[in-house]
């Protein structure tokens, strides 16, 4: 069974720098498994020690979040494409997500409340 997996770049160190990889399983679990077998070290950066999705990890089967689908129980099928995504959310990890995304420079924004916006000069990156 041929399953799609979409790696975002921060985990792209454990794939070789592959966007796109297969793996197989009748199951997320199961597909992680196969994937560490692959590329050692993968579902440790997924999974917590106790089992589940990390809450910072959002995980897709053909565009359905797994956790509305049975977590890591989600069936998967031939075919179907899976997609990692890390979760961005505000405070410190948003403001991270946002350098990152405008480059260092965007550090120097002040976000003081409604109306404040990203300086031209970033924004044009």
């Amino acid at each position: 069974m041929a399953i799609e997996v979409r790696i975002p770049t921060i985990l792209r160190s454990y794939t070789g720098g592959a966007k796109v990889v297969e793996g197989s399983g009748d199951s997320i679990n199961d597909l992680l498994s196969d994937l560490d077998g692959k590329y050692s070290g993968l579902r440790g950066r997924l999974v917590t020690d106790q089992g589940a999705l990390h809450r910072f990890v959002n995980v897709y089967v053909n565009d359905e979040d797994v956790r509305f689908l049975g977590a890591l129980d989600a069936k998967l099928n031939d075919g179907d494409t899976v997609t990692i995504l890390p979760a961005v959310a505000g405070g410190a990890f948003g403001f991270a997500a946002a350098a990152a995304i405008f480059g260092h420079s965007a550090s120097a924004a002040v976000v003081s409340g409604p109306g404040t916006s990203v300086p031209a000069a970033s924004a044009a990156r």
